[in-house]
């Protein structure tokens, strides 16, 4: 019973789409790369305009945003995608490698679901971190 249960979870977490929005698109690469291979489907973003007009037209499951993009900050992006109706229920994860405790504070509080470090996750975590987010805001 609790391997259909699993099945059933992971069966719904395969027809999720991830947004990721961040400029550097090698790692972003990387990123989706192991979304992908775990099932889940991904759009990427270059700039914080770009990645907020996708998620209102998109309605992605999940978006990674990064914090420091070449138009506005990803705290900038956080908060209006909060603030839209279209959007604010939507999960984010801010994805950064920048740690100073008042932009990770802004972030939780703003309605980051987590923030995670660049530089100290890897792909496996990050898609552990990525099924969780999605399996919490499901319950």
């Amino acid at each position: 019973l609790y391997l259909h249960i699993l099945d059933i979870v992971n069966k719904k977490l395969l027809d999720m789409k991830i947004h990721l929005i961040d400029d550097d698109e090698a790692m972003s690469t990387v990123f989706s790369t192991a979304l992908k291979k775990e099932g889940f489907e991904t759009d990427l973003a270059t700039t914080g305009g770009e990645g907020m007009e996708k998620a209102k037209t998109d309605n992605p499951d999940l978006i990674l945003l990064d914090q420091v993009l070449p138009d506005t900050k990803g705290n900038d992006v956080l908060a209006e995608l909060k603030n839209t109706d279209a959007t604010k229920n939507i999960p984010v994860i801010i994805l950064s490698n920048f740690s100073q405790k008042e932009l990770v504070e802004e972030a939780i509080q703003a309605g980051a679901q987590d923030y995670l470090f660049k530089y100290q996750i890897d792909t496996h975590d990050l898609v552990d971190k990525v099924k969780s987010a999605l399996q919490t805001n499901a319950a």
